[in-house]
């Protein structure tokens, strides 16, 4: 176990490495560089300025010296600052990442409980009718465009029925109530979209493991319908399904871009997009690696789920 830890953190390490340099690279190459801005704003900057203040930042340097740079201090905690909010860059990603976690977390939870459980349902009415009103509402959440669910929800429940607001933060002091009423439109669309997926490869795997004969014994046995779908089957069934599971919960801390945008919610996917677009090198690479490196996070434990579903899968690569 051990060794599979360090072996995979090792990967993680490189990974993240080689994916630091490509995302700071293409940063890099982009026309225009931050301190357009700052220029910009101040037209009777001289060239002398101009050029003084590149070499100050050091985007007057070669993009590889620039990465070392970045490197070295990155390594001993120094991330740098946000050239677009004038602020450590920790200190912006914080807040977002806090945001994104609240919306994407509920999300993440409510799909995945409803999906495996509509997923096992299915699964147990192959062919009925229940099997395909679950399978049809699946293919929608599939096929419906989350920007196009989120129009139609604003409009349906804000502009129409004017249950919930069309978007925002939460003010400070709306307390718990504020940040449910302005929580419930965004997370409902998460959810609807998400849920679809999921609940195919739900259904897909327990097709798979209710075909096999170990559960056609355990029902020639007389045991309950119940346990043998909760004790035996799912448990079997949710190997798959947990690399599935682990995916969406590295893809958390990335935000939903689209979802974040329509609803006005400061979280992850709308801080990156807005510093891509502004050219803001530091806070865009070091949301775009957390990313990455959460990813790679979930993935490890997704292995490490395998051996707790399944005792006969191991990982150290030599059973005793």
């Amino acid at each position: 176990m051990i060794r599979f830890l360090a072996t995979r953190a090792l990967g993680a390490g490189v990974t993240l490495l080689v994916k630091s340099f490509i995302i700071f690279s293409l940063i890099g190459l982009m026309p225009g560089d931050p301190l357009d801005l700052l220029i910009q704003a101040n037209p009777e900057a001289t060239p002398e300025d101009v050029a003084k203040l590149r070499a100050i930042y050091g985007v007057d340097q070669p993009i590889g010296e620039r990465y070392w740079s970045w490197l070295t201090q990155a390594l001993h905690g120094d991330f740098g600052y946000s050239r677009a909010q004038h602020r450590p860059v920790m200190e912006v990603i914080l807040p977002a990442l806090g945001n994104t976690l609240i919306l994407m977390g509920l999300a993440f939870v409510i799909s995945t409980i409803i999906a495996v459980f509509l997923g096992t349902v299915a699964a147990t009415q192959k062919g009925r009718l229940l099997d395909r009103c679950i399978n049809l509402l699946a293919y929608a959440g599939i096929s419906v465009p989350s920007f196009w669910l989120a129009l139609v929800l604003i409009y349906l429940f804000a502009v129409r029925l004017g249950w919930f607001p069309a978007g925002g933060m939460p003010q400070q002091g709306e307390g718990l109530h504020g940040w449910a009423v302005r929580l419930t439109l965004p997370l409902l669309a998460l959810v609807m979209v998400e849920i679809g997926g999921l609940t195919r490869y739900a259904r897909s795997a327990m097709l798979d493991v209710l075909g096999q004969d170990y559960i056609r014994t355990s029902r020639a046995k007389g045991i309950s319908t119940p346990r043998l779908l909760f004790r035996h089957a799912l448990r079997n069934a949710m190997i798959p399904i947990a690399t599935i599971i682990a995916l969406g919960f590295g893809y958390l801390f990335s935000g939903a871009l689209l979802i974040e945008n329509m609803f006005a919610w400061r979280g992850m996917g709308r801080l990156i997009l807005e510093a891509i677009m502004g050219n803001d090198y530091n806070l865009a690479l070091v949301c775009l690696l957390f990313t990455t490196a959460m990813i790679l996070v979930a993935n490890i434990l997704a292995d490490l789920a395998y051996t707790w579903l399944d005792p006969r899968i191991s990982l150290g690569g030599r059973r005793r």
